[in-house]
């Protein structure tokens, strides 16, 4: 089994955060976004990964060597492959065509989700599906009375469906996928002038592949600083009885933990109430501060704030705050 797993995007929705690390970098519950997908992927698969494919934009030798260690945690071999232009999640794949082989996972990674089924790999493809109030904000399938999927339809204006895609498909054969995709680039099919992933589905679709629904039960979006903040609080609900959230080396005095939360190591809490659905970052100092519901990145120092919905990065000073903030990595802020 292969990930592969595009996230070349800028990351606009979540600035400043963005500004300084990409996206599926930013820690959800101590842990990357793209490590939390890719893990959790890993566990529904219930197989052993031979690769994880990143594909990504210019992030920095850094950057790149961290979703090494990422692929490497699951067991895997990580690859790093570039797309230089957004033309399109189609486009995007296709920039790690050299793994587009076997059993394939491809997993956009601005998304998270919480599953109760094991994959069927035996299946020629599934296509990750959940539940939606409103399906016009998104691409939705039908299905018919044996599971299968019958049509895929774009933002639909009237309703078809409310079981929208959430990014994360498998193929059975990769190869198939790259061989569609590359039909689509040759032959310049592009829908709003970018080259799109659903119409190489609906092509296989139409030549006998037979899709069904993997249906989750509940999708965490990280589009933007209040649901990144959601989906940390539903992830610390979900690991709420793992050891080890609150680190060993962190410092605790005279302070109230609520859990769940999750606080890094080399961390120091004084004086403070934490929680619950709190994330601190390693080597963070938390001082007579009241925090809920908030991310925290790293190498921090928080004194004399009350926060609640609130993310704040790395290398951040910040003194005598009571609000709801989005804070980038180095910055200074006092009362």
């Amino acid at each position: 089994m292969k990930i592969i797993v595009p996230m070349a995007g800028m990351g606009k929705r979540m600035r400043p955060h963005t500004l300084t690390v990409p996206k599926p970098l930013v820690p959800i519950a101590g842990k990357p976004i793209v490590q939390r997908l890719v893990e959790d992927i890993a566990k529904v698969c219930h197989e052993p990964i031979e690769q994880v494919a990143f594909i990504i934009g210019d992030f920095g030798k850094e950057v790149e060597a961290k979703l090494l260690e990422i692929a490497a945690s699951v067991g895997a071999k990580g690859t790093i492959h570039y797309q230089d232009q957004p033309l399109g999640t189609a486009h995007a794949i296709m920039c790690a065509k050299e793994a587009l082989d076997g059993k394939v996972v491809v997993a956009f990674a601005d998304t998270l989700f919480k599953a109760d089924f094991t994959l069927d790999t035996s299946a020629d493809g599934t296509i990750w599906v959940q539940q939606v109030n409103d399906p016009s904000a998104f691409g939705v399938i039908k299905m018919n009375a044996q599971n299968e999927i019958t049509d895929f339809v774009e933002k639909p204006t009237e309703f078809v469906s409310d079981l929208a895609i959430i990014g994360i498909y498998y193929f059975k054969d990769g190869a198939y996928l790259r061989s569609e995709l590359q039909y689509l680039l040759d032959n310049n099919i592009t829908d709003k002038g970018e080259y799109q992933l659903t119409n190489a589905l609906e092509n296989m679709k139409n030549k006998g592949t037979k899709f069904v629904p993997g249906k989750i039960s509940e999708w965490l979006d990280c589009g933007n600083k209040n649901a990144t903040v959601y989906t940390n609080q539903r992830y610390l609900e979900y690991i709420k009885d793992e050891k080890d959230l609150v680190s060993p080396t962190a410092k605790i005095t005279n302070s109230v933990i609520i859990p769940p939360v999750f606080i890094g190591d080399e961390a120091v809490i004084t004086n403070s109430v934490v929680g619950p659905h709190v994330s601190i970052g390693k080597k963070t100092g938390v001082y007579d501060t009241v925090i809920s519901n908030s991310i925290v990145q790293e190498s921090s120092d928080l004194r004399n704030s009350n926060l609640t919905n609130s993310m704040v990065g790395s290398f951040v000073t910040l003194q005598g705050k009571q609000s709801d903030l989005s804070v980038g990595d180095y910055n200074t802020i006092r009362d």
